[in-house]
């Protein structure tokens, strides 16, 4: 009766799985609303100077980020369900969840973009002022961190073997 109850405990993990999925269904459709706007406010200014070029550039790297934040809750959702619900979901092999380290490595693929792109836009909205290096550097040493983790744990998994995956990619 216990072994029952635990098996299908599992079931419990479709919260944190739609919750991840509205959120980032949600993420998605507000930025492209922002983009949009962003989009028709420039065509409606019709200003081509420097400043309006900037400004529309930073508009477009701000819906980038926004957008790969949305990508990590969407791939958090896949992996959390190909995990506890149903490993038999036909993903790409790069999406590939078989363990929370997978998942793990992931979402710290996607932070690592995140980083760059909030970089790029402190860069292009950078006027000399302020202190964009440390910034940067800052940045870099996190990046470096999550690299690290990632070869670690790449090298890691290449020594035990990995997972076995079937001819069609989706499945052990």
């Amino acid at each position: 009766m216990l072994r029952r109850a635990f098996a299908s405990s599992r079931y419990m993990m479709v919260i944190p799985v739609l919750g991840t999925l509205v959120g980032a269904f949600a993420l998605m459709l507000y930025e492209a609303v922002v983009l949009t706007a962003t989009i028709a406010g420039a065509l409606r200014e019709g200003s081509v100077s420097p400043q309006a070029t900037k400004a529309f550039a930073v508009g477009l790297i701000e819906a980038v980020d926004v957008f790969l934040i949305a990508i990590a809750l969407y791939i958090i959702s896949i992996g959390l369900y190909a995990l506890f619900i149903d490993d038999t979901l036909p993903v790409p092999r790069w999406l590939g969840v078989h363990d929370l380290e997978d998942l793990k490595g992931n979402l710290v693929s996607v932070v690592i973009a995140v980083l760059a792109v909030l970089f790029l836009r402190e860069a292009v909205i950078w006027d000399g002022n302020g202190n964009l290096p440390a910034f940067g550097a800052a940045l870099a040493l996190v990046i470096a961190a999550l690299t690290f983790f990632l070869t670690m744990y790449a090298g890691r998994k290449h020594r035990s073997g990995g997972p076995q995956r079937s001819q069609d990619g989706t499945g052990e």
